[in-house]
């Protein structure tokens, strides 16, 4: 538990540090926005609650993908394809502005 609660703490602290970058703030907007498109889409498209569009959305941009929910028609289809290309590439810049933050020494 000790050690989960020091991950937690370092993620949160590289976190705040990249908060205060402008470009940070830019990705974070855009994953924003694509994680609410891709819910607004499903919701409409596949009827989806917006609970399982959203839960969905996450799953597949973080490259879990349980399998339980899957889309069944052909522009879902080519809508996620389109959707996890971009989506997983911007978490990807995501993640990895918040562990350069983490790593970067304080001036």
């Amino acid at each position: 538990m000790i050690s989960f609660l020091l991950t937690l703490t370092r993620f949160f602290r590289g976190l705040h540090r990249a908060w205060q970058k402008p470009n940070f703030l830019s990705t974070l907007l855009i994953a924003t926005m694509i994680l609410i498109s891709g819910t607004l889409f499903y919701t409409s498209v596949e009827g989806w609650s917006g609970i399982d569009a959203f839960y969905f959305c996450v799953m597949t941009l973080t490259t879990i993908g349980y399998g339980d929910l899957h889309p069944t028609s052909d522009i879902s289809k080519l809508f996620t394809i389109f959707y996890a290309i971009v989506g997983i590439g911007v978490f990807i810049a995501l993640i990895t502005q918040i562990a350069q933050a983490q790593i970067e020494k304080k001036d």
